[in-house]
């Protein structure tokens, strides 16, 4: 199933994307948490993609590598620079280049009190893509990552949350800029798993439905400049925004 949030003249309604429409559907992570499919609630309805989730929590991974004597290390960065599909994002002109990085976003199904490497999908409700913009230069001065993550709409998220894909994939990975490509690689180059990661993050600070954990960018980031469009591809996913 492919779960969206659309902006529609009666609020945000949550839908499914079918080839019928979008159709509205019952809370999926109270589905999800039971353990049964996610009912429809309506019928179709039209509007302007939304981020697909609305997190309290939004965790970045830095991927060290084996070798690092960290080799995973998580920081936050604010749900409140989250938005959605082709969103224009005004790029800092006082922080240095941007960078866009194409990411794999894991969406928690359920809180994941309990998780572990080995049962990690048992709390995944599904997988989106993320632009996670930064700004590298503040690296010496913001040793934190949070100048460098926090301008306004820097979390560029969606389309949608596909419950088919599985955090075991070597998702492709693809960063284009203005159509060209600028970075082809895949999740199966990220030094540490999926399932590491969730497990390295459960470990410190439990997450709820909604949450969203951004796993790293395998050689996915290019540096992009005001007026350039931005597409982030994770599989068959298209996640494109408009820099300005």
């Amino acid at each position: 199933m492919r779960i969206a949030r659309v902006a529609t003249p009666d609020g945000p309604r949550t839908v499914r994307v079918a080839d019928e429409g979008l159709i509205p559907i019952a809370d999926p992570y109270a589905a999800f948490a039971a353990g049964v499919p996610v009912q429809d609630a309506g019928d179709p309805v039209r509007g302007s993609l939304l981020p697909p989730c609305v997190p309290t929590v939004v965790v970045g991974i830095a991927q060290n590598g084996p070798d690092h004597p960290s080799p995973v290390q998580a920081w936050l960065k604010s749900p409140r620079t989250i938005v959605g599909p082709d969103a224009e994002v005004r790029l800092r002109r006082d922080a240095g280049t941007t960078v866009a990085e194409a990411e794999v976003a894991v969406v928690i199904g359920r809180p994941t009190a309990g998780l572990t490497a080995r049962n990690a999908h048992e709390f995944v409700l599904g997988i989106t893509a993320v632009d996670d913009l930064s700004s590298p230069e503040r690296a010496a001065s913001d040793p934190r990552n949070f100048e460098s993550k926090s301008g306004a709409g820097y979390t560029p998220l969606g389309p949608v949350i596909d419950t088919a894909l599985s955090i075991d994939d070597d998702l492709p990975l693809g960063l284009v800029v203005d159509g060209a490509d600028r970075a082809l690689t895949s999740a199966g180059r990220l030094p540490m798993s999926l399932r590491e990661c969730l497990a390295y993050v459960a470990g410190w600070s439990e997450l709820g439905p909604g949450d969203v954990v951004m796993m790293g960018a395998p050689f996915s980031q290019a540096p992009v400049r005001p007026g350039q469009c931005v597409e982030v591809r994770v599989g068959d996913l298209r996640l494109r925004t408009l820099t300005v």
